[in-house]
């Protein structure tokens, strides 16, 4: 790999330039969900079930299940009466009902970001639209607002799928998207449909979420410099693999890894400057190791990019403030 060039080394130096792209890691939706099952551990009886995996990194869920969370695919394996966590992703009202039923006390630790696209795909179809959902099939949150209005919503993947779309009428379409879509993508899913439906209502505000973009601004700001961009998040992690596209589709060769262990020796060959970043799942300490595992295989520099710098901060559900470290455990069932 011919390693590109940055003004920064001279032929005879060998040291390594570690990029970071700055916003990175955990986002405020990621933190508030993580810490919502930490303090039901700690203010509940046990078990505390999650349905879903909390988000989407096997470290999170690893370290959750370590300290006493279950985590389950359906209700069904959930006994009657328990305590139960939502996932950030979201759930459908379909999922709500059978909690219902099953008499579950629920923690919600929906991402309100992707809880205010579902009230808008309530809003859309309540006044007769048809709701064009882009986002990728079988991921939970595509699944939670999919489910909000199942009768007047058609899924899409790709912009390509818009000029096959059929709709009962077409002055009566609107948009959504999945909140860890690439921006790049969703703009020319939005320009296909504009095309195909002049009259499409778009949404008061984009869908695909701050920290996404964020995370995607600020590789963008590493890519041209590295050869090789290494993302720290998980395999089903949307946000994570898109980082993954962006920097190859702008022919920066690019890995997901989970953490430092999964780094191959030889994607360094000829590589002088490596970006990294990590989905907003990851853990700020799984990049961390990957610097240290980088300075491993010889002498790098560390250097930050930073496109912004983040402040957002999203309030825990009203029954678990005031539960933080040293609050009296509740018994199942009162989270109310």
């Amino acid at each position: 790999m011919a390693p590109k060039s940055s003004g920064e080394h001279t032929p005879d130096d060998d040291t390594r330039r570690i990029l970071l792209a700055s916003p990175r890691s955990f986002c405020a939706g990621v933190e508030r969900a993580i810490e919502i099952v930490e303090r039901a551990l700690r203010s509940y009886t046990p078990p505390i079930y999650v349905r879903k995996e909390i988000v989407h990194n096997s470290y999170v869920v690893d370290d959750l299940a370590s300290k006493g969370a279950v985590f389950v695919e359906e209700l069904d394996e959930v006994p009657d009466g328990a305590t139960l966590v939502f996932s950030a992703h979201g759930v459908s009202p379909a999922v709500r009902e059978e909690a219902d039923r099953k008499n579950l006390d629920v923690i919600d630790g929906t991402c309100p970001l992707v809880s205010k696209v579902h009230a808008k795909a309530r809003r859309f179809a309540a006044r007769g639209d048809t709701v064009v959902l882009f986002g990728h099939s079988g991921h939970e949150e595509i699944e939670g607002t999919y489910g909000e209005a199942p009768e007047s919503t058609v899924l899409v993947e790709n912009a390509d799928e818009v000029a096959d779309l059929s709709v009962p009428d077409p002055e009566r379409v609107s948009y959504l998207t999945q909140t860890t879509l690439a921006v790049d993508e969703t703009n020319d899913f939005v320009r296909a449909l504009r095309e195909k439906y002049p009259d499409v209502s778009e949404p008061a505000s984009e869908d695909i979420c701050y920290a996404t973009t964020n995370r995607q601004h600020a590789l963008n700001e590493v890519i041209a410099e590295s050869d090789l961009v290494l993302v720290v998040g998980s395999s089903n992690s949307s946000n994570s693999v898109r980082l993954v596209e962006i920097s190859r589709r702008q022919g920066t060769p690019a890995e997901l890894i989970d953490g430092a262990g999964d780094i191959a020796a030889d994607w360094l060959d000829g590589v002088r400057t490596i970006g990294v970043t990590a989905g907003a799942s990851a853990p700020p300490k799984l990049v961390d190791e990957v610097v240290e595992a980088l300075r491993g295989f010889g002498p790098a520099t560390v250097a930050e990019r930073e496109f912004t710098h983040e402040t957002m901060h999203f309030e825990l559900p009203s029954v678990l403030r005031g539960t933080g470290e040293g609050a009296a455990e509740r018994p199942a069932g009162s989270g109310g």
